[in-house]
């Protein structure tokens, strides 16, 4: 660092070649990509206060800050330069998607606060820390790590890249991103012992905030996550009339709120989950709306960011199945609470198809049509060729005519290729002709599986194979081609 604080490292025969495109490349690296790229920008490569130190010195010109990058870690690495180069540009790339500097390499507000706490390295990392889980998604990533476990998913790269894909969460393919971040939150503590096990006490003492209350949020609806961020943007704790924000929220974030179900659809979720208090007013003509203010835990600086993870993850209903095992799964479907069997068959399908290894894309949830009884889901995949599941579940005794050619009838819209039809009882003997027939005179193919092959999953997942086996060989047979 001596050379450092005398003057300015000559950048050099930079490669110019490689240079050029270095801001494409920054959008190549980040495209389609929900967690932040952080390739030789992790503490097993650089140190942070040392990178904060040549970020202050050379802030501004970037070739000088890779230069200085380059000669302080991968100038004496086994390879050539133009990679010893690629690894310096990737620190600063890295530096740039975890908020710390500009593309210019000058310090970003974050990065002058972690500059200013470079001389303490504990204090520094849980700044770091703090900022990975409250602005990179990193509490998704945790909430998705401890899921899997109380899942008993064995939790791994392969693993998290589907288990983050269900929750909307997406990375290019052999990206290390999630690695990066874990190791950052490891060296502040957050993740201890093996690989991906959490320490949750120390994530409520960096965030102030137990981490129980993310879940809580992740449970909301879109109504009442938009109503709280509507709140907590208002910026004050005095009462304010909740018809009022529900406005805001309606024209900030495009969610729309029924005013006389608002207490219903939002204020009491919100009341009960210690967010907001909320009193009907007494005073003047007419309806008389409440008057809402935020507590204690309502901490804009926590919450706001907490909720913007969530934004275009799956259902919410969804992300609290997703810890449930199989097994737990094929009793509450027997449950006498139509609602909570309604549920648990949107956990099945979904399980089945991650089975498969299937992307999920979208619920169609019509319970309140159905008492929770028929739950739709859609999955796709691209090994291959690309292909779209449609898949439905129904808690009933017996599969009709009628339930299939709806679903037929769907795939036109939702551009499906594959039905799934998964119910507890058996599939109704019209119904099976009525598939047969639609698979022999078209494209699709139609799977049915009925209480029979729900059975053995509990102890057996694997045997999910044998039904989608027998089903593709009846449909081959049915499609066969007369030459």
């Amino acid at each position: 660092m001596d050379r450092l604080r005398s003057g300015r490292i000559s950048a050099g025969k930079w490669n110019t070649s490689y240079a050029q495109p270095s801001q494409e490349r920054e959008k190549e690296l980040s495209r389609k990509s929900d967690l932040p790229f952080g390739s030789e920008f992790s503490p097993s490569q650089i140190k942070l206060s040392t990178v904060l130190e040549l970020a202050d010195a050379y802030g501004g010109d970037w070739r000088a800050f890779e230069d200085a990058v380059h000669q302080t870690y991968f100038a004496g690495h086994k390879t050539d330069e133009r990679n010893r180069r690629k690894l310096a540009n990737n620190t600063r790339l890295g530096m740039i998607a975890y908020g710390v500097i500009e593309r210019d390499a000058t310090l970003t507000a974050l990065g002058r606060e972690l500059f200013g706490l470079k001389d303490d390295e504990a204090i520094l990392v849980e700044r770091l820390a703090r900022h990975i889980l409250l602005n990179l998604r990193g509490m998704t990533l945790i909430s998705c790590v401890q899921d899997m476990a109380a899942a008993g998913e064995q939790v791994n790269l392969t693993t998290l890249r589907r288990g983050l894909a269900a929750r909307g969460i997406h990375y290019p393919s052999g990206g290390k991103h999630p690695s990066m971040m874990r190791l950052w939150l490891a060296k502040a503590g957050v993740f201890v012992g093996s690989r991906w096990q959490v320490d949750p006490y120390r994530i409520e003492d960096i965030l102030g905030l137990n981490p129980d209350q993310f879940d809580v949020l992740a449970e909301f609806t879109p109504e009442q996550r938009a109503f709280l961020r509507a709140l907590a943007n208002t910026g004050t704790s005095e009462p304010q009339p909740a018809n009022e924000i529900a406005r805001l929220a309606a024209a900030t974030y495009g969610v729309e709120f029924p005013e006389k179900s608002l207490p219903k659809l939002v204020l009491n979720a919100l009341t009960q989950a210690g967010y907001i208090t909320a009193e009907k007013t007494t005073a003047g003509r007419g309806a008389k709306p409440f008057l809402v203010s935020p507590t204690t835990r309502l901490i804009a600086h926590v919450v706001e960011p907490l909720l913007g993870q969530l934004e275009g993850q799956a259902d919410p209903k969804l992300l609290k199945l997703l810890r449930t095992p199989l097994s737990a799964i094929l009793v509450a479907i027997k449950d006498k609470d139509r609602h909570r069997a309604g549920l648990a068959l949107e956990a099945l399908a979904f399980k089945i198809m991650r089975l498969l290894d299937m992307t999920y894309v979208a619920t169609r949830l019509r319970a309140n049509q159905t008492g929770g009884a028929e739950v739709d889901l859609i999955f796709e995949s691209a090994r291959l060729v690309f292909s779209r599941w449609q898949v439905q579940c129904k808690n009933t005794a017996r599969v009709s005519l009628d339930d299939v050619a709806k679903e037929v009838g769907l795939t036109h819209f939702l551009k499906s290729n594959v039905i799934v039809v998964v119910t507890t009882g058996k599939i109704g003997t019209e119904a099976r002709r009525y598939a047969n027939r639609i698979m022999a005179e078209s494209n699709l193919a139609i799977v049915m599986l009925d209480g029979a092959d729900l059975s053995v999953l509990g102890e057996r997942p694997a045997t999910i194979l044998r039904p989608f086996e027998r089903e593709a060989r009846h449909a081959m047979n049915l499609k066969k081609l007369d030459l």
